[in-house]
């Protein structure tokens, strides 16, 4: 290199990144290098950064040390076709996928002349092509498994003795054509399942047969069938599973320890269905003894028989509106591993003793003998402290409720000075009658006595992350990483557009987002600040690599007192059982390798119980608004996008789409950092957070979606604006309505000229 030459300085961080989420592939350090110029110290600089942005989560490392933006896809993939959109073209999605949030959208195109065609349900192995950001083009390789796959619909003949299938996926556009004779008999209205049938067209609708009826869809409880089969949740045990259950009996006295003198009671929701955990506190001279006893699990399901292996396909109950999918089958979960009162139970239980102020002064694990003293609920334990027991709870009430509130205000001191990013997000409640139909939507009350149970067994969390460091067995945590710095960056960018500030150049802690959120409690933006600083935050998951629970404030967490429910739990019970030598159903010498794989496996279900569950309460939603479509609604904007606004209802929850083309006649231009849409010429700003109201216009139940349209549109929010902001539409030219103004697109180092696809290196 000649020593004249100019040496081009380094790119930036965010350079780096929009370049990399930009290009159409992987790209490596060798086409960045040459993209920017960079050369010598430039080459070092650019490692650097590249590692930062790793450890960050913000890109992701391919094959051959390729990289992409966090959530992209890689050159060559395995995807499964899983619909086909409004035209009838294939969409896909990849098989793995383990991030949060949904995966990019694949279109895949159509296969050469002479190849047999592609259908619903197929995998292959797909080259990609990025179209943008979120979307991609798949062109199939080679195939690897082929249908029938099964589809999910609401059953509609037709006059000529056909039908057609609506289906209850949203990202499915197209509805199925069933032939004449391959409906089963299924009726107007009914939910089905159908399987796709083979050597169906290209294009046009597909094909398929009826081979379940599931009900009809008019009755509520089909509601929760339709998330159980979209998210293929296991709902049907194996018959070796059930005998094994079955054949459980009374866990004998043996050496566990008789805790059956204390009066341990649980204290759950109104309409809960299992009992694992079960509290009691005394005074003490200095402070606080108290006893958390959790469901002894490990005691009926042993390393790898058959409920073991159910428990660990499931990974986690599902819980809906009007049932359950349990982990482990109902002989266990709601019989010999569900605390019942007044009958004996085996329990993994810990004694911890704590000051005054709440700091943990020693702790004990046992295995014990227990029996409850009540199954009491949050609702009548709040009321009995707060002067208004009802027979049951006055009798508890000083030897057991009080000594229990006693012990939670020091433990909740303790979680004020360790500072627990405390959201204010309310989550919604349906109410089934007796019926089983909806009776009510509500906002889901939260009392002191929830909190009282959060914090003990956070508590006991802790001691059990401890307990199995100090007994040197691998131990299943429960992590939660720092916030990236892409997401802090955004964060800090719309915090300045309402006057508040999270400084840089110091160690995050979650008092930091505590004292925004304190500072935002009087302001008119109270929602949207903790809207956003919740989607700053990152995914809490299972790991056997311990970085903290920063959500928590806490060094090392893993999850002990949710064992039916939880499968991340057996495991730390038999972590304990191991270390402690506390007998039979101990973790096995040879599970530590495991670990990391069955972190990710549970991590994985724990999403897809979750989506299950929002979805069915989306759609158990819509059909309790169904009947009031033209009814006035206040709620509040909880999503501002390209396409429109996003609008919490303030009476039920619920959440619905307010479309671009409903707001006031105007060319809108989207500000992501505001979170915030603004009309060109009436200068309206409609943003994250406002107060609006809303009419229904539709509300429906197949797909659980709601869309509103804005009444009262001159008055809404505080952050309307007057003034307008200079108009670049061509001169004479009317503003376009019901669209976002395009992107500027932004010039890149190495980029070709306009109009000409950029080269790929």
């Amino acid at each position: 290199m000649s020593k004249n030459r100019k040496q081009v300085p380094p790119p930036s961080r965010e350079q780096v990144l929009e370049f990399i989420k930009d290009s159409p592939g992987r790209v490596g350090k060798r086409e960045l290098a040459r993209a920017f110029g960079l050369t010598g110290e430039g080459k070092i600089v650019l490692k650097q950064i590249m590692a930062e942005l790793e450890r960050a989560g913000d890109i992701e490392r391919g094959h051959g040390r390729r990289f992409g933006g966090h959530g992209s896809l890689p050159d060559t993939l395995i995807i499964e076709i899983n619909g086909t959109d409004e035209d009838g073209e294939l969409m896909a999605r990849p098989v793995s996928w383990d991030k949060p949030g949904r995966p990019p959208r694949i279109f895949v195109a159509p296969v050469r002349r002479g190849e047999q065609p592609l259908g619903v349900g197929d995998r292959v192995v797909a080259r990609l092509r990025r179209v943008r950001e979120g979307l991609y083009e798949a062109r199939a390789e080679r195939r690897i498994t082929e249908g029938p796959a099964k589809v999910l619909g609401v059953f509609e003949p037709n006059a000529d003795g056909s039908a057609r299938l609506r289906p209850t996926d949203r990202r499915q556009k197209a509805d199925y054509h069933i032939g004449r004779g391959d409906g089963l008999e299924a009726v107007a209205g009914e939910l089905v399942l159908a399987e796709l049938l083979p050597g169906a067209r290209p294009y046009g609708p597909k094909s398929v047969k009826v081979v379940e009826r599931l009900g009809s869809m008019a009755d509520p409880r089909a509601v929760s069938l339709v998330a159980i089969h979209s998210y293929d949740i296991p709902d049907q045990f194996p018959e070796d599973a059930l005998a094994q259950a079955e054949a459980a009996t009374a866990a004998p006295l043996d050496h566990r320890a008789d805790l059956r003198q204390i009066p341990l009671v649980t204290i759950d929701g109104e309409d809960a269905r299992d009992f694992d955990d079960a509290v009691w506190a005394e005074a003490t001279e200095n402070g606080w003894h108290l006893l958390v006893a959790i469901a002894d699990v490990a005691w009926y399901v042993r390393p790898g028989d058959a409920l073991d292996k159910e428990a660990f396909k499931r990974g986690n109950s599902v819980y809906f509106p009007d049932r359950v999918v349990p982990m482990l089958p109902e002989a266990l979960s709601n019989g010999w591993c569900s605390l019942k009162p007044a009958e004996d139970r085996p329990c993994m239980a810990v004694h911890l003793w704590i000051d005054a102020e709440g700091n943990k002064l020693r702790h004990k694990f046992v295995r014990g003998l227990m029996r409850s003293a009540a199954r009491l609920t949050y609702e009548r334990v709040q009321a009995a402290l707060d002067g208004t027991p009802d027979e049951e709870t006055a009798a508890l009430l000083d030897p057991v409720i009080k000594p229990l509130y006693g012990a939670w205000r020091a433990l909740f001191q303790a979680r004020e000075r360790r500072g627990v990013l405390d959201l204010d997000l309310p989550e919604r409640k349906v109410v089934i009658g007796a019926d089983g139909r909806i009776e009510k939507v509500v906002p889901r009350p939260r009392y002191d006595s929830h909190r009282l149970i959060e914090d003990f067994m956070i508590a006991a969390n802790v001691c059990a992350a401890e307990q199995i460091e100090a007994a040197h067995r691998p131990c299943m945590y429960r992590v939660h990483d720092l916030p990236s710095v892409e997401k802090l960056d955004s964060l800090r960018d719309f915090l300045t557009t309402i006057g508040l500030t999270l400084a840089k150049g110091q160690v995050l802690r979650p008092e930091h987002f505590n004292q925004i959120l304190d500072k935002a409690k009087d302001m008119p933006e109270v929602y949207l600040v903790n809207e956003v600083v919740l989607r700053s935050q990152a995914q809490a998951v299972y790991s056997p690599e311990n970085i903290g629970h920063f959500g928590l404030g806490l060094a090392r967490y893993a999850h002990f007192t949710s064992p039916i429910r939880r499968y991340a739990d057996l495991l730390v019970h038999r972590a304990l059982i191991d270390g402690l030598g506390l007998g039979q159903g101990a973790l096995p010498a040879d599970s530590r390798e495991r670990f990391p794989e069955i972190g990710e496996h549970i991590s994985t279900t724990e999403r897809r119980a979750a989506q299950a569950e929002r979805d069915a309460l989306n759609r158990f939603t819509a059909i309790y608004l169904a009947d009031r479509v033209g009814a006035s609604f206040t709620g509040r904007v909880n999503g501002v996008t390209r396409f429109g606004l996003f609008v919490t209802l303030d009476e039920t929850g619920a959440d619905g789409l307010v479309p671009m083309s409903s707001l006031p006649g105007d060319y809108y231009v989207h500000d992501e950092t505001r979170h915030c849409l603004t009309g060109r010429r009436n200068g309206l700003t409609f943003s994250l957070g406002d107060a609006v109201e809303v009419a229904l216009n539709e509300a429906n139940p197949l797909t659980g979606s709601l869309v509103f349209d804005l009444t009262d549109a001159p008055a809404l929010g505080p952050n309307a604006r007057k003034t307008p902001l200079p108009d670049r539409d061509r001169p004479g030219m009317p503003p376009r309505r019901g669209r976002s103004a395009p992107r500027a697109k932004k010039a890149r180092p190495g980029a070709g000229k306009p109009g000409k696809p950029r080269k790929r290196f």
